[in-house]
Parts: structure tokens; C-alpha cells; sequence
């Protein structure tokens, strides 16, 4: 069966959080539900759609921003009671917006995340996880990273209260009270929780999870141990998930998987059969979505998508047929109620076009006058800085509430801005000092007219580290921007991953002296991303790491005095020594440094980097024959006397071109790692090298595996 589905654009709210949106109960058989959302204006909006338009049922006085709204009730009892959370407090109210319950936790942070199971509150802030029965405080969990959501087993179906935890170090913990029972890996970090079919599957023990680099699964939680089902990668690059729910939008007795992402890809995945789940549709709106519901919404019996943007948009996709198509010279007949909506909306048009230019007038005559004083108009700005395994590149992305007029990109560390395709936005880039303080990049993008979103990608170098900032000028008056501030690491390019392989050849370095744990903390967040800003609980912590453009690996143990770190590459080593060494002198603390170096891993390192370094020459290569080649081809009129390599590279010239100029600089990079692997080799032994740097560089382009290793040995 074809899905087809019709957008509604129903109302508009204040900015949203995730998860904050929810569909009551209906009352009666196919009747249509009441819709529930909660912005960061603290205000909650019911509402119900009446002939084609909303009316309000009830409306809160504006408070603190709402981070998680989720309705409740007794067990096996329709759940329609609302639950805000908002700081460290919870509010409950009825269907008809009274409010019954204000409980003040004893959480010292801000809730993050919330799920409610008839007299069961489950809360968390940053690390710390709180469950509250009829709101005494029960048991309490403290994380080894950041919690992103909660859920717990359906206790009707499972007989006992399971919480599940989606943590930020890519793991789900399942809790028994207050002790952590067992941990899931799962491939990324896991942002979005939800029961399969919204009650946990026939066990009620399956859970769908979400992470932020977009992948999607399904993991059965056993009271002994996980059982993975099924995981589908994020083979488009699509954003990362942000919402799930599951509703049978196709009718066909099997609940289809809704899915938001954070790039406003809407999907709907089907069970055709018992394996994985199958893309059935897509659609795209212009922001992220922040929350997603199944249901009847728009009228009696049509069943529909409903998605809650971050601008605080409620769009439904419904299976109402929304429009007619007549052939030529065939009459099409609008229905009465079509009319009237159609009148009532060029009334409000013409309403809203006549009190904007009331405004424009009054803030005319406002900044013209020596009395007024200009406000600063406040406007919220959602971002997002993380890395991309595949490509090894971050990707910054900033969404407004208001349409993006100009972002002006600075870093005072060297940085390459690759392209990015749903980018629309102009970019301009401007000469930078050759002050080592100052600018390395100065870009701006000028965006077209109602852009809300922009996705930048920036790839850096290991061993350079500085800040990158981006300032947001939205299209408001007065003009007004946003200073928002990103930290490049010393190992930028390296990201967790829960194992290493301890059979590769390893150089350690060791450190020792007068530290606390939360000092040698302090300096591993420095130097790595994805590290917990807390210092984890326990006397001894370790990390394992990838780099994301290379494939080594580092692993990092520590504890109160002492540190020690292995890598199977030399330069990640040489980087940390410097930079722990510059971190521990800032702080006059002496440190004893030792390291060992393998030779073996410098072989090992350049046969990792010589087949990139292969293909990427190459690919240059062909680029660069490919205008040679067409001029030829212009000229003999066909391309079929060239010999079949010459003319592959005709054929794929598009291809060959696209994939150049998404991959700036990457050959200049990899000449670069190998120059670094080839000093950093020598200055554990106390010798410069770098006057056989020239030399290097001219074997590099011949690129021949043997002769490389060979100019290596040989130098020492």
C-alpha cells in the first residue's frame, strides 16, 4: 500500500525542547485528539481542531522553559493527565488545565529528562538519576557521562520497575533500584528512548533507540542481558534522531515507526515482516523536529503524522487527500467548507500585512525620536558541534527562530571549511593577519531569504588547537548577534569507541607527580573530545579512542599521581606530551614523564596512511587530466580513440570533480601526518630532523610503500 499523506500547518507556539509534545487520549471511538505542547516560554498550549481550525481548550501563564512534557495516569487507565517539567520542578495537570501537582525535587540541576509510570517518576538531570514513588524519593543513580533520556519497562507486562538510561559514552544502562545492573553498547550516542510499539513489543522488554549520528535500533532488555534485534545505519547522512513514536498509519494492524530528525527529516518506517524495518516515507520540513506523534487529529477518521518544530511549528501529515486535480478544461468544484477556509485565511493575511505595517510605522517614528531607548531583541539560537566518523570532519549546526540574515565563521586555529550540500547559503572569505594570535579563517555566509537552518562542515588538524566562533545575525531589527564559542582540541579528530584492538603495535607514555584525579581529568577533557566535563566516580578511569581519519587508536588510563597513554601512532603520543607538559607547568606542578617508544609502529602507521595517501593522489591525477582530456575530446569530435583508462575518467569526470572539491586539502593533510610521523619519530631520540623534511616531501609524490619505509630507516 503507497503512503500518501497532505501537510496541515495547524499553529505556532514558542520554541520547543524535545519531547514536549504529546496527542491526549481520544474520547470516543475514531474521535479526533486534543493536541498538548509545552515551549521554552514555560507556557502550555491545549488544543483541539474544530472544522479546519484550532481552538484552544486550555493555555498556562508563561514560567521557566519547559524541557520535557509527558502525560500520566494510573495503570491501565487511559494517560491523560499532563506532566511538565520544568528546572528542578514537576507540575501535573488535567486534560482541562487544572493544575493538581507542583513538586519541588531535590535536584540540584535542571531536569533533562523525564518518563512517568502510574505513580512512578522517573527524572534525571545532567549525571544524576532520581526515581520518585507518589513523589518520595525511592533510589538515585549516579552516571559515568551525561544522560540524554529515561524509560522504564511497561511494569504491567515485565512485573517489575526496569529503568534504562540512553548515556552520552554511546551506552544504554539498565538500573535495578539504585544499581546499575548491566550496560548496552550501542553504535552511536543514543539520544531518543521509546518502547517498540509503544508498549515494549508482546514481552514489553523492547526498546527503540536513536542516536545522534542517525542511526536506529531495536534491543530487547532481558533482566540478565540485552538481546540486539535488529540497527539501521545512517547510510543517506541524514541528521541525527531527536523523536520516535509508533502508530499504524498505514491500517494495516502493525504499528509503522515514526521518526524526527534533528535536519526536519520526517520518516516512516513499516514491518513488512519480521526482520528489519523498511522506509515506507520521508518528508522534509525546514527545521529540526523536536517531537512527533500518530493519531487523529485534523478530522474524524483521517489518521495523520503530527511534528512539533523547533520554532514551535505543529505540521501534520495527514491521510486526508488535501487537494484535487481536475484535466484541462474540467471544472473543479471547491467544497463550502474549502471556500470559507480559503476566505478566512486572505482575511488573516490582509489582517497580519496591515498590523505589520502599523508596527514598521510606530518603530519608524520610535528610532527617529532623542527620547527612545533600543532594546535588544532576545531570540534563541539551537547548536550543535560534533564529528562525523565517516568523513572525519565536524559538523556545526545552528538553527534560529527567526530567519538567518549572516554568520560570521572565525577560528584562530587553521581549519578547512569543506562543501555541504543542502547548503544554500553564499559564502565569502576574507584575508586573514599572519599573526599567530589572530585569524587563521574569517568566513561569512549570507543566507537567502527565510533560511532557519545552516549546516557548516570543518575539518581540523591534531596537534592545533584554539577556539572556533560563530556570530548568528538573525533578519531582525535591531540588528543583533550571538557570539557562540567552540573549542578545537589538541586530538580533535579522535572519538570514543568502547574497544581497541591490544594486538597492534603500542607506544606509551607515563606520567607522574603531585595531581589530583580531577586535575589529570581536567587536562583529558582539554586534549580529547567526547570526554565527560564531571570526573567520573571510581579511582581509576579508562577511555579508549579512534581517530576518525587515520583508523589508530589511543587508550588512556589514570588515576590520583599517574597517567598512562598508548597509541599505535607516534604523533598522537608527541601531542599529548606537549600539551600535558604545557597544562602541567601553567599549574606549577612537576611532573615525571617516561614514555617507550615501538619502532614497529611507525611501519605500522605509514602502511595505515599509504593506501588514503594512494588513492588521494590519484584522484588529483585524474582531475587534473580531466580539462586536458576534454579539450581533446571538443577536438576530435569522440572520445573513442583514447585508450580505456582516459576514457573512464571522461565518463566518471563529474563524479571524479564532485568528489575533489568535497575533499579540499585532504592530500596536502596527509603529506602533513606523514611530516609529523617522521619528525615525531626522531625527537623521542633527541634528534631534528627537519632539514630532511624537503627530501620527504619529494619521495612522497612518487608515493612507493618501500621506498617511504626505507627513507624512514634510513634517516635514523
Amino acid at each position: 500500500m503507497e503512503l500518501s499523506l497532505s501537510r496541515v500547518d495547524y499553529m505556532q507556539v514558542g520554541v520547543t525542547a524535545q519531547k514536549t509534545m504529546r496527542l491526549l487520549p481520544a474520547s470516543g471511538r475514531r474521535a479526533t485528539q486534543k493536541v498538548v505542547v509545552g515551549d521554552q516560554d514555560g507556557v502550555i498550549t491545549c488544543f483541539g481542531i474544530k472544522k479546519g481550525e484550532p481552538v484552544t481548550v486550555f493555555k498556562t501563564l508563561p514560567g521557566p522553559k519547559i524541557a520535557r512534557l509527558e502525560l500520566g495516569g494510573a495503570l491501565n487507565t487511559p494517560q491523560e493527565k499532563v506532566f511538565v517539567a520544568t528546572g528542578s520542578d514537576v507540575r501535573g495537570f488535567t486534560k482541562r488545565g487544572k493544575q493538581f501537582l507542583s513538586f519541588e525535587t531535590n535536584l540540584t540541576e535542571d531536569i533533562k529528562a523525564m518518563h512517568i509510570s502510574g505513580a512512578d517518576l522517573f527524572l534525571c538531570a545532567s549525571y544524576i538519576y532520581n526515581h520518585y514513588c507518589d513523589c518520595k524519593d525511592k533510589h538515585y543513580y549516579l552516571s559515568r557521562d551525561k544522560i540524554n533520556d529515561v524509560l522504564c519497562l511497561p511494569v504491567d507486562k515485565v512485573n517489575c520497575i526496569t529503568p534504562v538510561l540512553a548515556c552520552q559514552d554511546r551506552v544504554l544502562r539498565v538500573l535495578q533500584g539504585s544499581d546499575l545492573l548491566y550496560e548496552v553498547e550501542v553504535p552511536g550516542p543514543p539520544t531518543v528512548l521509546a518502547l517498540h510499539n509503544g508498549d515494549g513489543g508482546d514481552s514489553g522488554e523492547e526498546i527503540v533507540y536513536g542516536t545522534s549520528d542517525g542511526k536506529l535500533g531495536l534491543i530487547q532488555i532481558t533482566g540478565s542481558a540485552s538481546v540486539p534485534k535488529w540497527e539501521i545505519e545512517n547510510e543517506k547522512r541524514r541528521g541525527g534522531i531527536l523523536c520516535i513514536d509508533s502508530f499504524d498509519i498505514l491500517r494495516d494492524g502493525v504499528k509503522e515507526l515514526l521518526v524526527g530528525r534533528d535536519d526536519g527529516v520526517l520518516e516512516v518506517y513499516s514491518f513488512e515482516s519480521a526482520d528489519d524495518p523498511v522506509l515506507r516515507y520521508d518528508y522534509v520540513l525546514s527545521e529540526s523536529i523536536s517531537s512527533i506523534q500518530g493519531g487523529c487529529v485534523g478530522k474524524d477518521g483521517y489518521d495523520e503524522v503530527l511534528a512539533c518544530t523547533y520554532s514551535g511549528w505543529l505540521t501534520g501529515l495527514t491521510t486526508e487527500l488535501a487537494y484535487r486535480e481536475g484535466g484541462s478544461g474540467e471544472e473543479v468544484k471547491l467544497s463550502q467548507e474549502m471556500q470559507s477556509k480559503i476566505s478566512s485565511l486572505r482575511n488573516e493575511v490582509e489582517h497580519l500585512q496591515m498590523k505589520v505595517l502599523g508596527e514598521r510605522e510606530k518603530y519608524q517614528q520610535s528610532a527617529q525620536s532623542s527620547s527612545a531607548v533600543s532594546s535588544v531583541p532576545a531570540f534563541s539560537v539551537n547548536d550543535k558541534f560534533t564529528l562525523n566518523k565517516d568523513d572525519a570532519s565536524y559538523s556545526l549546526i545552528l538553527e534560529v527562530q527567526a530567519a538567518i540574515d549572516i554568520i560570521l565563521v572565525q577560528s584562530d586555529v587553521p581549519v578547512d571549511l569543506l562543501d555541504v550540500d543542502k547548503n544554500s547559503a553564499v559564502v565569502s572569505f576574507s584575508n586573514c593577519d599572519s599573526d599567530p594570535n589572530g585569524n587563521c579563517l574569517l568566513a561569512t555566509y549570507r543566507c537567502q531569504a527565510n533560511t532557519t537552518r545552516l549546516e557548516l562542515k570543518i575539518r581540523s588538524i591534531e596537534g592545533r588547537y584554539g577556539t572556533l566562533q560563530a556570530y548568528v545575525t538573525p533578519r531582525i531589527q535591531p540588528k543583533t548577534c550571538q557570539v557562540y564559542q567552540y573549542q578545537i582540541k589538541p586530538l580533535s579528530l579522535h572519538q570514543r569507541t568502547h574497544s581497541i584492538d591490544h594486538d597492534r603495535p603500542m607506544n606509551t607514555l607515563m606520567l607522574k607527580g603531585q595531581f589530583s584525579f580531577a586535575e589529570i581529568h581536567s587536562w583529558v577533557v582539554f586534549c580529547l573530545p567526547e570526554v565527560p566535563e564531571r570526573t567520573p566516580p571510581g579511582e581509576t578511569v579508562t577511555f579508549y579512542f579512534q581517530n576518525t581519519f587515520l583508523g589508530t587508536q589511543l587508550e588512556s588510563t589514570y588515576r590520583i599521581g599517574e597517567g598512562c597513554f598508548k597509541s599505535d601512532n607516534i604523533s598522537t603520543i608527541s601531542i599529548l606530551k606537549d600539551v600535558l607538559s604545557k597544562e602541567a607547568t601553567k599549574r606549577k606542578i612537576n611532573l615525571n614523564i617516561s614514555f617507550d617508544i615501538n619502532e614497529e609502529s611507525v611501519r605500522h602507521t605509514l602502511k595505515l596512511i599509504h593506501p588514503k595517501l594512494e588513492y588521494q593522489q590519484l584522484l588529483a591525477k585524474k582531475v587534473h587530466l580531466i580539462d586536458a582530456l576534454r579539450e581533446l575530446q571538443v577536438q576530435e569530435g569522440n572520445a573513442d580513440f583514447l585508450v580505456p583508462e582516459y576514457r573512464s575518467i571522461l565518463e566518471e569526470a563529474d563524479q571524479l570533480l564532485e568528489e575533489y572539491k568535497k575533499q579540499p586539502a585532504h592530500l596536502e593533510r596527509l603529506y602533513g601526518m606523514i611530516t609529523d610521523l617522521f619528525i615525531d619519530k626522531f625527537k623521542f631520540r633527541g634528534t631534528n630532523v627537519k632539514s630532511k623534511v624537503p627530501l620527504l616531501l619529494e619521495l612522497l609524490d612518487g608515493c612507493e610503500q618501500d621506498r617511504l619505509l626505507a627513507f624512514f630507516e634510513a634517516a635514523s
